[in-house]
């Protein structure tokens, strides 16, 4: 199938999900996960309608940028981020999805404020525990609001997971459950700079499951553009 008919089928798939919820479809932002898929996928996907682009690589995202890949869409940036590459994707993305430490907040703040502008971000949250991935524990999140007042070049949209790889359908329901009940409960924090109205959650193999458990936005990149070929990968 080509990337407009993959479009197609997942938006079908996350309205269906919504549906049967009782949810508005409209509520749910596809996010096409763009790593290691070149300029002409990219403008493909954004043809056919996904609300926008994530770009896991610092290097990717410069690239295409210079090609003017993502014209007609926002483009997040949802991997790892490293401190000292900062300076290369705060406002340069409409939102960086992967906030996963104190001290890459405070990188952030230190460029939106040399930048002179208020830079959108998710925290990411280790809803699994995962020794092997990075984020904040749930039991953190109270506290980060309560530095929140430091970084006003920041602001926090809302929260973003990466739960555990599950094997079967409905395995990773009760961590998006979770993750539901962090966001509902921060949404009531009022600051200046925290208008929490995104939930990202939800790949290729659990998005719909993401959706009735009340993500608001998914990140779908195999189910939109074929399986990665890694064995091609240059460091990036």
């Amino acid at each position: 199938m080509s990337i407009t008919e993959n479009v197609a089928r997942v938006r079908a798939e996350l309205e269906a999900a919504a549906v049967a919820c009782g949810r508005d479809p409209r509520e749910i932002k596809l996010c096409a996960a763009t790593k290691m898929n070149d300029a002409d996928a990219v403008r493909e996907a954004i043809r056919a309608g996904v609300d926008c682009c994530g770009e896991n690589r610092v290097q990717e995202l410069t690239e295409k940028l210079a090609q003017n890949a993502y014209a007609g869409a926002p483009v997040h940036f949802i991997g790892h981020l490293q401190t000292n590459k900062v300076r290369q994707v705060v406002g340069r993305v409409d939102l960086i999805q992967s906030v996963d430490s104190l001290r890459l907040l405070a990188a952030i703040q230190r460029e939106a404020a040399r930048q002179a502008i208020v830079q959108s971000v998710l925290l990411e949250i280790n809803i699994g525990n995962e020794s092997s991935k990075s984020g904040f524990s749930p039991e953190n999140i109270p506290e980060i609001l309560g530095k929140i007042s430091e970084f006003p070049n920041v602001c926090i949209k809302g929260l973003m997971a990466i739960p555990p790889i599950a094997h079967n359908s409905g395995e990773n329901l009760k961590f998006f459950q979770k993750m539901c009940d962090l966001y509902v409960d921060i949404r009531n924090k009022i600051e200046d700079n925290v208008k929490v109205d995104c939930l990202s959650m939800g790949m290729s193999g659990d998005y719909r499951d993401a959706v009735l458990a009340g993500s608001t936005m998914v990140r779908v990149g195999t189910a939109i553009f074929g399986a990665r070929d890694y064995k091609n990968l240059s460091a990036k």
